[in-house]
């Protein structure tokens, strides 16, 4: 067998800082299955896919965080980690949708929670030990992050300068997991939610600064999609649209990697529901 490769995919990989090394070491004590994410970002320095199905060693993980000063601190979610997060973004009408969603199927129990360097909230539950694959759009502003995603944790530096940080009372040391509904993890009898025809307008219509350039990119490649557009269509007008309104650009091969991953949860997503009343392309 291949050995796996854990160099870094970048030569951006500075000298950690001795906070994320002990908070990786911590997290991965967990048993979360730990990556190094880039500087003030989400994407990661290694293959963290190599990790979806095996824990990193301690070796690892001190190798990673030692040589890479300012690195943010990812975890993988799913079976892996046996946790899956809720990711509550405000700005575009998250707490609204988890409010209407709680007075119609109940309230979510209380869990671990982490607030977001953007503003927004994540909220970890336990794995239910069967595939939980990652959603969006459960409800406008709610995605959800299972076995094959990833969230950005504590003490990551946001491209805002604003930190991650557990929410008090709310860290992994001060409260355990608590289990999901299975109304959400099935979202059964709630309709496939995404944004408003104005936050599509408006998204298209201004500027992308940097922090938001590639969860932009990954909505409109869903947006587009789940509308049937084609495939290559949607490569080419993402990456029209990355020149015309993202500050500054990305390089096209980092948009088409974006909307390949984008387009193969969108095809797993489709197999799933192929039976279901959600239409299929």
């Amino acid at each position: 067998m291949k050995p796996r490769d854990f160099r870094p995919r970048t030569q951006h990989f500075y000298q950690a800082n001795g906070a994320s090394l002990a908070a990786a070491l911590a997290y991965l004590a967990r048993g979360w299955s730990v990556v190094p994410l880039r500087p003030r970002e989400k994407r990661p320095l290694i293959l963290w896919e190599l990790f979806q199905a095996d824990l990193p060693s301690g070796s690892d993980v001190a190798g990673w965080f030692r040589r890479g000063r300012d690195a943010n601190i990812g975890f993988i979610t799913g079976a892996v980690s046996k946790l899956i997060v809720l990711d509550i973004d405000p700005k575009h009408g998250g707490d609204d949708s988890l409010e209407s969603l709680e007075r119609r199927f109940g309230a979510l129990p209380s869990t671990v929670e982490s607030r977001t360097g953007g503003g927004g909230r994540h909220l970890y539950f336990e794995h239910p030990g069967y595939p939980v694959r990652n959603r969006t759009g459960i409800g406008q502003g709610i995605d959800l992050r299972g076995d094959g995603g990833y969230v950005v944790a504590a003490p990551s530096l946001h491209p805002s300068g604003e930190h991650y940080a557990w929410r008090p009372g709310c860290s992994p040391e001060e409260r355990t997991l608590a289990s999901l509904p299975r109304w959400f993890l099935t979202a059964t009898g709630i309709p496939r939610v995404g944004r408003s025809l104005g936050d599509w307008r408006k998204l298209v219509q201004e500027g992308v600064p940097e922090g938001q350039r590639n969860s932009t990119i990954a909505s409109l490649t869903g947006h587009l999609l789940w509308h049937c557009v084609d495939a290559a269509v949607v490569l080419e007008l993402l990456l029209a649209s990355n020149r015309l309104r993202c500050r500054p650009p990305l390089d096209d091969a980092e948009v088409a990697e974006v909307v390949g991953n984008i387009l193969r949860l969108h095809q797993q997503e489709e197999r799933a529901e192929r039976h279901s009343r959600w239409p299929t392309c």
